[in-house]
């Protein structure tokens, strides 16, 4: 046993230690000034906020070993466009395209959208996608893995939109606006009487109005709270509107712009028209966003010269290049001119950006092609489960990190 301390003792100790309590602080200050200051680490807002470090528009696709048991949604889903529902089309590789997770350069894999926090983080709110079958596609995919843990839904068009759901026990209403040029656009004939577009011998195309928003979706800015946008690039251009045959022919307060424009500088003030429209429209704290541009995927030529889109696995870095190279003036190219179009229009708006353009480039593994049941290959649209889940999961992330405060 050991021996009892005494009383004594133990008092002797503690006023033995006391005055090294007092010279304490001073040792640390004697220390710290005699120290190098490289020593002391600093602290940084990047290191504090991490997600505003991770720029998930640069990364690559990993293989992802627990895709298989782990899938979103199946094709049964009935909001899948027939031709994009490559697993029930019979596509080769229609499951093993989702075995791939991406990985933003230098972070973490890009979380997946979680459904059951998605409807309740979202309680009580309007989104709605307006833009072309591309924006249409992305639609789908959100809504297919939401109704797979929800499955009490109104069907409706909202707003005047193409196809709407709402996910009725979150008061959670999802809705698709159809249209591909954002601005109001028709089939344009020359008049006997003549004009200055007839005078220049234009004698039917296309009419642009680019300071009047598509009737399909001018509504959705009071209804909705959550904005995604994209514009078809497809659509601007040339081999869409023959320049000769059918040229798109633009309007301004409903007069003919003359001299015209080409589709180029068309787009470019049809973009700022629709900014600064979406700006006055949108309801008080609404979230914009605008999409970029989804790239094709047509090899050996364009949609209707025989292209196609064969591969089975993602691009290389190396091969993205030589797809998407400008400079080569190659097929696919317009997707990343009518982003240069896109990121100057948005420079001093308030729209988010969602940048899904590289990470798509690399996917020329996930479209439809033959299995679309179209006369060439679907080289453009993307197979349902497939890379759009991928763009939910970029707009999920971008969501949170908005609410968060941190965009």
């Amino acid at each position: 046993m050991p021996p009892a301390r005494s009383p004594a003792a133990g008092l002797r100790r503690r006023k033995a230690f006391i005055p090294l309590l007092l010279l304490l602080p001073m040792i640390l200050i004697i220390l710290f000034l005699i120290s190098p200051l490289r020593s002391i680490p600093a602290v940084s807002n990047a290191a504090l906020r991490p997600q505003q470090t991770c720029d998930y528009a640069a990364g690559g696709w990993v293989p992802d070993a627990s895709a298989d048991s782990q899938l979103r949604y199946d094709h049964t889903c009935k909001e899948i466009f027939k031709g994009w529902n490559c697993v029930a089309n019979g596509k080769r590789n229609g499951r093993a395209l989702l075995r791939w997770r991406w990985k933003p350069t230098g972070c973490e894999l890009l979380p997946r959208l979680d459904p059951h926090q998605f409807l309740e983080r979202h309680r009580n709110t309007n989104i709605g996608f307006v833009g072309d079958s591309l924006n249409r596609n992305m639609f789908a995919s959100l809504v297919c893995m939401l109704r797979g843990v929800s499955g009490e839904v109104c069907k409706w068009r909202p707003a005047g939109a193409d196809r709407g759901f709402t996910f009725l026990r979150y008061n959670l209403t999802l809705s698709y606006h159809r249209t591909n040029l954002l601005v109001r656009y028709g089939r344009w004939s020359a008049s006997p009487d003549g004009g200055p577009l007839e005078s220049l011998g234009y004698k039917q195309g296309y009419r642009v109005d680019v300071d009047i928003p598509d009737q399909t979706w001018a509504d959705a800015t009071s209804f909705h709270d959550v904005l995604i946008f994209n514009t078809g690039h497809w659509w601007w251009a040339p081999s869409k509107f023959d320049p000769i045959q059918s040229p798109m022919v633009f309007f301004e307060k409903g007069m003919p712009i003359i001299p015209p424009l080409l589709p180029p500088e068309g787009l470019d003030l049809a973009l700022k028209h629709v900014v600064t429209f979406v700006n006055k429209a949108i309801r008080p704290n609404g979230i914009k966003f605008f999409r970029t541009q989804s790239p094709r995927h047509f090899e050996g030529g364009d949609w209707n010269e025989g292209g196609s889109c064969q591969r089975e696995q993602p691009l290389s870095s190396k091969e993205v290049k030589e797809f998407f190279s400008v400079d080569n003036n190659s097929t696919n190219t317009e997707v990343r001119v009518v982003n240069q179009h896109l990121m100057k229009a948005l420079e001093q708006s308030t729209f988010r950006v969602l940048n899904v353009t590289h990470m798509s480039e690399f996917r020329a593994d996930a479209h439809p092609s033959t299995t679309g049941g179209k006369k060439h290959d679907d080289c453009m649209h993307w197979c349902l489960p497939g890379p759009t889940d991928t763009w939910n999961d970029l707009l999920a992330a971008n969501l949170a990190a908005t609410e968060r405060g941190l965009d």
